[in-house]
């Protein structure tokens, strides 16, 4: 049973940890998976980006069905703990495997590729979706979701940008840079360490709170047909089907941004070693500043009109970086570009981008108690599952589009930081800029018809207290 009252701050802190996981995974297939299969494993960059994206929209359809049998989980301890505990461990493995493909032919290392990709996914899967799907059972309270989903992210970007500042600083801080094979080592078990760590210590450091034995089923389906029926039924919703439609172009949009970043970084706006290190630093202030910005912004704006304006504001931002570029009026110009400006403009631009994903979100957790009016069901991990199944097919398709950028630029392998021809580099960063920019505003508008308000969902709770009350009475339980 959900509950209005606030949350512990230690129990918001164990439940962000374990999202961790999520971040490390983020960062690695985002960042650097394409790079090194490109860059070091010796694929061309087209291959290696329609083989990912395979592999997250293959992976993507194993994610409602996670959800469903989260929501169907019955043990002493719960619906999700026993996921919490049980799927760390192999993730670890697993992600070992990925960064670690051993000598073999092309066709072979790309099967690899996409083979442990998937793999990887589903068990970041099998710890996301019963993770996230606590939110709405830990509280009810329309603001207090918010601020649950904020420490999420606090931890999920704190756990993406620390491996990102270990592999610049530490991994990758030899003369072959980003290129060096022996770094991907260090990395890939530093990740596994992190990730299987960060959801175990979640996991029990909820324990105590959520450990209670699965209530009964009200409906329970044993067979597959009926399953699926029950299912699409569920996500038929039209605030749920409104709101994934509406962050399907802004996960695109960041499958695109992370998938070229160190492209941009290292050959674009060639940053040094020491400038990188100082590039992290200030994501993680941008993360930083969204946590603090974003529980006052929705309370004066709402979830849905909070989550506009900020992803106005980061669109307008990150397109005037390319086009006062192009424009040859950005500072610093016509020598190197100035880092201070650049970061200045990130900061804002990473910030509002953040503040929108956090009220995506939570705008999710207020979906169930939309679905449980019509269905009669809870399904949190139904629903959760269902987002992560959009997010991993736009980033999918997100990583595609910037393998096509890279390939129809004729951005060079093995290349080196200032021996890329310019005319090379202003094809990328023109192509960038129009994907994300016509991508976004697409996202924004869809956005616009989300149909739940804060007195929306404050009255369905009231109606499911009064419903519940009823049912009660009609029991004969209550005097």
């Amino acid at each position: 049973m959900t509950t209005a009252a606030r949350l512990p701050v230690p129990l918001k802190i164990f439940h962000g940890l374990g999202s961790i996981a999520y971040g490390v995974k983020d960062n690695g297939f985002s960042t650097f998976l394409l790079l090194f299969y490109n860059q070091v494993v010796g694929i061309d960059a087209g291959i290696v980006g329609i083989a990912i994206m395979v592999a997250l929209i293959a992976d993507a359809f194993a994610d409602p069905i996670i959800g469903e049998l989260s929501d169907r989980t019955r043990s002493p301890w719960g619906r999700r703990l026993p996921w919490l505990y049980g799927a760390p461990i192999p993730l670890a493995i697993a992600w070992m495997a990925l960064w670690n493909p051993p000598a073999m032919s092309e066709p072979m290392t790309v099967t690899w590729l996409i083979g442990f990709a998937i793999i990887v996914r589903t068990l970041v899967s099998m710890c996301e979706v019963p993770s996230v799907a606590l939110v709405p059972e830990l509280t009810a309270d329309y603001h207090e979701r918010t601020i649950l989903v904020r420490y999420r992210f606090l931890f999920g970007w704190g756990g993406g940008l620390l491996m990102l500042a270990l592999a610049y600083a530490v991994f990758f801080g030899g003369p072959r840079g980003l290129t060096d094979p022996a770094g991907y080592l260090g990395y890939s078990l530093t990740g596994a360490l992190m990730m299987a760590g960060a959801v175990m210590l979640s996991a029990a450091g909820q324990h105590r709170r959520i450990a209670r034995p699965s209530p009964p089923r009200a409906e329970t389906s044993a067979n597959l047909r009926a399953i699926a029926k029950e299912m699409v039924r569920t996500l038929s919703n039209r605030a749920f089907l409104w709101l994934v439609a509406a962050t399907l172009f802004a996960f695109i949009n960041q499958g695109i941004t992370f998938a070229l970043t160190n492209y941009l970084l290292g050959f674009f706006w060639q940053l040094s070693k020491f400038e990188m290190v100082g590039y992290v630093v200030m994501l993680f202030a941008s993360m930083i500043a969204a946590f603090l910005v974003v529980a006052p912004l929705s309370a004066r704006l709402g979830k849905r009109d909070g989550a506009i304006t900020a992803g106005i504001i980061s669109l307008l931002v990150n397109s005037a970086i390319y086009i006062a570029y192009i424009s040859d009026i950005f500072p610093g110009l016509p020598g190197k570009p100035s880092v201070a400006w650049l970061f200045a403009f990130v900061f804002v631009s990473n910030m509002f981008a953040i503040v929108l994903m956090i009220l995506s979100s939570s705008m999710m957790a207020d979906v169930v108690e939309a679905s449980q009016t019509e269905t009669g069901r809870r399904s949190e991990g139904l629903f959760f599952a269902g987002y992560f199944f959009m997010q991993k097919m736009a980033t999918g398709i997100g990583i595609f589009i910037a393998g096509q950028i890279l390939s129809m630029a004729a951005f060079p392998a093995a290349a080196k930081p200032g021996q890329v021809a310019a005319a090379v580099l202003d094809s990328l960063a023109l192509s960038y800029l129009i994907a994300v920019f016509v991508i976004g505003v697409i996202g924004l508008l869809i956005l616009l018809k989300f149909p739940i308000s804060h007195s929306d969902h404050d009255a369905r709770l009231k109606l499911l207290d009064d419903s519940a009350l009823m049912d009660v009475d009609a029991s004969g339980a209550h005097p």
